[in-house]
């Protein structure tokens, strides 16, 4: 109660503040004075401009901490991209993720689907991700790196790969890559990715199975497919 008996009777002295926007009226009122006198065209001059500085210095700092956030926010989602294993869909040339469809797959052949490009945030992420689901599985024989959602690959992400495919060599398992979009293809070509590439890089998915396992990958074309729901 007594803050507001003070401000009723106090509401316009100089040397009174209450809340964000009285305390800044006292600042550019002490900082305007200290450059003219009050109610003098000068004064009015001043108080404008302090207030476009201070102005256009908020936005600025708004700015930076809008783009240093959505830069923040990019990187922390991209850090973690989803990565599913797939199968083929019976009747078709499809694949997708075992978990949420009827698929045919191969106990030596894990088919890893990676739906983000490959940069540093998520390089490492991949390759952990592969020796992880490689050591719990010692059936698997053939590695395939699905790429349809790969728009761009840095340098990170190449040396991800050599390490993947020199690990994977050295457990007797070959990696291969398969629906890798042309810019990607250009920035292996550049590297020795390919040449030291122990499996191949095949057009489609389907084509990749095919070449590994052709009885199956023909099988499932020809059965016929069974609707089920996505989950």
């Amino acid at each position: 109660m007594a803050p507001l008996v003070i401000y009723a009777i106090f509401g316009t002295s100089r040397t009174l503040a209450v809340g964000p926007v009285a305390v800044v009226s006292l600042m550019t009122a002490a900082a305007a004075g200290a450059i003219a006198s009050q109610c003098t065209p000068e004064y009015l001059g001043a108080a404008m401009a302090l207030a476009l500085i201070s102005g256009l210095l908020l936005l600025g700092m708004g700015l930076v901490v809008g783009v240093a956030l959505s830069v923040f926010l990019h990187l922390y989602r991209t850090s973690k991209p989803h990565v599913a294993i797939v199968g083929q869909v019976p009747g078709t040339e499809h694949f997708r993720n075992v978990t949420r469809h009827s698929v045919a797959t191969d106990p030596g052949i894990m088919s890893l689907r990676v739906d983000e490009s490959l940069y540093f945030p998520n390089a490492r992420f991949l390759e952990d991700r592969i020796n992880q689901a490689v050591a719990a599985d010692p059936a698997i024989r053939h590695v395939i790196l699905v790429c349809p959602a790969v728009n761009m690959i840095d340098a990170s992400a190449l040396e991800s790969l050599e390490a993947i495919n020199h690990r994977l060599k050295d457990g007797g398992i070959a990696f291969h890559l398969s629906e890798v979009k042309g810019p990607v293809m250009e920035r292996l070509k550049r590297t020795h990715s390919l040449q030291e590439l122990t499996g191949m890089v095949h057009l489609t998915q389907y084509d990749a199975v095919s070449s590994i396992n052709p009885d199956l990958a023909r099988r499932t074309l020809d059965a016929r497919r069974q609707e089920v729901p996505v989950g």
